[in-house]
């Protein structure tokens, strides 16, 4: 069962370091609305053609959400193998499926906007797939709450998205929104299931790595 479960997460692994991640559910479309507003007040017609600027700040932000969901794809692994009770298997399986929707949902967004994942996702992968090992290692409560922290701190890293995307791109924005609802699903879930707050230190340290990530990403 354990081989089962190891050729089954190594066929996601390659699937998310290829590019080839199967959606379960259709990508997000934006609402039909006629005029969005900048944040200088500016009205701009709704699907307007985005700058040269604007594309490239574009890709860049959702060059970082693929990354993000990368990372999420090794952790999820881990820690659904390392996990010891079936039922948190199963939560950690749903979350990483509803996570593989938004890997194939802002890697075909990008190729939209003419640009390309990470250069540097083999390393966040493993990365991820090492912290995620290490977090199920010390037990299902504490490795719910790592998930349940991450997730928190990916819903606040999305709204940072939501404010600096180009007011014109909607289909990015629809993307993320939705990627937004998930988490914030997927953080309560963690906490439902018993997931112990992470002390302050630990808190602050993925916040670091989180950072260092996201500004590399954006451009590499």
């Amino acid at each position: 069962m354990l081989l089962d479960d190891l050729i089954t997460e190594f066929d996601r692994g390659l699937r998310s370091l290829t590019g080839v991640s199967r959606m379960t559910r259709p990508m997000p479309q934006p609402s039909p609305v006629t005029i969005e507003v900048t944040p200088e007040g500016d009205a701009v017609p709704a699907g307007s053609e985005l700058t040269a600027a604007e594309r490239t700040h574009a890709a860049g932000l959702m060059r970082v959400n693929h990354v993000g969901e990368v990372c999420a794809q090794a952790l999820y692994q881990a820690q659904k193998i390392s996990a010891r009770s079936p039922s948190l298997k199963a939560a950690f399986e749903q979350a990483a499926r509803e996570e593989e929707d938004h890997l194939a949902w802002t890697s075909r967004r990008l190729q939209a906007l003419d640009s390309r994942p990470s250069l540097l996702n083999p390393l966040w992968y493993a990365g991820a797939l090492a912290i995620g090992f290490a977090a199920g290692r010390l037990g299902d409560k504490v490795s719910l709450g790592f998930m349940a922290e991450t997730e928190r701190q990916v819903e606040h890293h999305l709204d940072s998205h939501l404010d600096s995307l180009p007011p014109a791109d909607l289909e990015s924005r629809a993307v993320v929104e939705q990627m937004r609802v998930d988490e914030i699903a997927h953080a309560k879930s963690a906490a439902d299931l018993g997931g112990v707050e992470l002390p302050l230190p630990v808190r602050s340290l993925m916040r670091v790595a989180s950072k260092v990530m996201t500004r590399t990403a954006y451009y590499i």
